[in-house]
């Protein structure tokens, strides 16, 4: 098979069916309870007992990580799923209508692009209130104009073509048009740049909860296990560093598998 003459694939699918058991049944990896101490050794080092080790409350940090996949990655998820639901609806309608609907929607889009993501998102937390729901507003929001401007740019590719013509010609009226020939031949590209912008928000989300604009304590979110590792660096760096390795990998393993579906190595 293809797939498995690309080892770097192979090992990026593995890494994220393990993400996906830790997002849907995170109790079937999780040895232990995310929430309460394991016992008196706080701070104790990775062993096979503990894998990342204990934090400063005695609580395990792997079965924190591996609960923690459902606040971080919902958060990611949701938030390009609005980037691409958002920005696809405007590239498809402006680029199909044009003129000076083109145009208003266009420079609207210029200005979120111009505007960093995580500056857009931290306006976004700031007005109303921490947690993952606004972070994900924040942060679909700062991806919105980019697939915006990429939908834009397939519509104007081909509804020029002759199938759309014919289409025309036959009477089909233009909502149905976008939705049954317009859509399905300029979904290729939004789909990879999803893949893509899921591991740039989950960098993001994990900024922003490492930030503490995030769930608050003692929920397990990634970015602020990476944090709440920060006073512990000098004699527990395991709380920052394996959390920050399992952000590291999963983004890299996601970035990979968006490359093979854009047709790239």
């Amino acid at each position: 098979m293809t797939v498995l003459r690309k080892p770097a694939l192979v090992l990026a699918i593995l890494v994220l069916a393990l993400t996906a058991a830790a997002l849907i049944a995170p109790e079937l990896l999780a040895p232990y309870d995310p929430f309460d101490s394991v016992g008196t050794a706080r701070l104790a080092p990775p062993s096979p007992e503990h894998l990342f080790g204990t934090d400063h409350l005695a609580r395990d940090v792997f079965s924190r990580v591996i609960y923690g996949a459902r606040l971080s990655l919902f958060a990611a998820g949701l938030a390009v799923v609005g980037g691409v639901v958002v920005g696809s609806i405007i590239g498809l309608v402006t680029g199909y209508v044009g003129g000076a609907v083109d145009f208003v929607a266009m420079r609207f889009v210029d200005v979120l692009i111009a505007i960093p993501g995580i500056l857009l998102a931290l306006i976004v937390v700031a007005s109303l209130g921490f947690g993952p729901l606004s972070i994900a507003l924040g942060v679909g929001l700062g991806t919105a104009g980019s697939f915006a401007r990429v939908m834009r740019s397939q519509v104007l590719r081909v509804r020029g073509e002759e199938y759309i013509e014919a289409a025309r010609t036959l009477g089909v009226r233009g909502p149905a048009i976008l939705v049954r020939h317009v859509l399905p031949n300029a979904a290729r590209p939004i789909i990879a740049m999803a893949a893509l912008e899921l591991a740039l928000a989950i960098l993001s989300v994990s900024a922003l909860s490492f930030l503490g604009f995030g769930a608050q304590p003692p929920a397990p979110e990634w970015g602020a296990l990476v944090s709440a590792g920060r006073d512990f660096v000098a004699t527990a760096p395991w709380l920052s560093l394996l959390p920050g390795a399992v952000i590291l990998a999963i983004v890299l393993s996601v970035n990979q598998v968006s490359r093979s579906i854009g047709g790239t190595r």
